[in-house]
């Protein structure tokens, strides 16, 4: 009698487990991510789609908009949910300039939750020429493209630190 509602539960989680996928169908942007776009052909459909806010939530001196994804948007890069996407490209009104120098004529990238040696390892294993930096040990790290990877990867990591910062004073 005990292997009834064992088989029946098993049936069921069946089910469920082949809906869910379909249900919960993630965004993966890692092919986005190969550095060879700009920021505007990156977050433009983002923002169209409604994957992210159109509003920046954070605007850092050096120009880089960060933006949250949307409740249930789903985003992913390289299998690690993305917690928000960086942007600035000069001239486009879809981005707000900072008080400083931008840091390039060009940049985007995302931080994702996921400890920086596995994030790297993916980034890598893509053939992607990203800047992988670590914002908060084994739990957030910065994927950043932005032209100029050895200059300016400080600068990543101080921006991902900020959009962390200013996140967790919002909840």
């Amino acid at each position: 009698m005990k292997t009834v509602p064992l088989a029946t539960l098993t049936a069921f989680a069946a089910v469920v487990g082949g809906l869910l996928p379909s249900l919960c169908e993630a965004t993966p942007l890692e092919s986005q991510l190969d550095c060879k776009s700009s920021a505007h052909r990156f977050i433009a459909p983002l923002v169209a789609d409604k994957s992210i806010n159109a509003q920046p939530m954070r605007v850092e001196a050096n120009s880089v908009n960060a933006f949250r994804p949307t409740h249930g948007s789903e985003l992913t890069a390289y299998g690690f949910r993305v917690y928000a996407v960086l942007g600035y490209e000069q001239g486009d009104d879809m981005f707000k300039r900072g008080s400083g120098q931008p840091i390039n004529d060009s940049a985007y990238g995302v931080v994702v939750l996921g400890a920086s040696e596995t994030v790297e390892a993916k980034v890598r294993e893509s053939g992607s020429t990203a800047v992988v930096k670590q914002v908060v040990p084994m739990v957030m790290t910065a994927v950043f493209c932005d032209g100029s990877a050895a200059q300016n990867t400080t600068t990543a990591t101080a921006t991902a630190g900020a959009v962390t910062t200013e996140a967790s004073r919002n909840r």
